[in-house]
């Protein structure tokens, strides 16, 4: 008989498995926030848990993780960690501007309802 610490297993498990469904997504030289992330992905208000989430992934990951943002296209991992330097570099190979530790994201924000590439 599932027991309520199962149902949750699960349901954390569903959450996972869509905030990577829409992360793997997000295309070169483009940018989403935390919070976009959290609603495109079907979470809601979630953007500190998808923050958390994505701190968890193991370092060989193949999703984008780079590509999520703070709120406004700030870059929350600070420049000079492992990580932040990581994610900068990233970012640049594919083309993406970073200017005072942030985006534009007019400019290089994922929007995937619109068709415009």
């Amino acid at each position: 008989m599932p027991s309520s610490l199962q149902t949750s297993e699960d349901e954390k498990h569903a959450r996972r498995t869509a905030l990577y469904s829409v992360l793997g997504q997000i295309p070169p030289g483009k940018v989403v926030s935390y919070g976009q992330l959290a609603e495109l992905a079907g979470l809601g208000r979630a953007a500190r848990w998808v923050g958390r989430t994505l701190g968890q992934l193991p370092t060989d990951t193949r999703l984008p993780w780079h590509r999520v943002l703070g709120a406004g296209g700030r870059l929350s991992l600070a420049l000079g960690t492992p990580s932040g330097d990581e994610q900068r570099a990233r970012l640049r190979a594919e083309g993406v501007t970073v200017v005072n530790n942030r985006v534009d994201m007019s400019r290089h924000g994922w929007r995937p309802m619109e068709h415009s590439g």
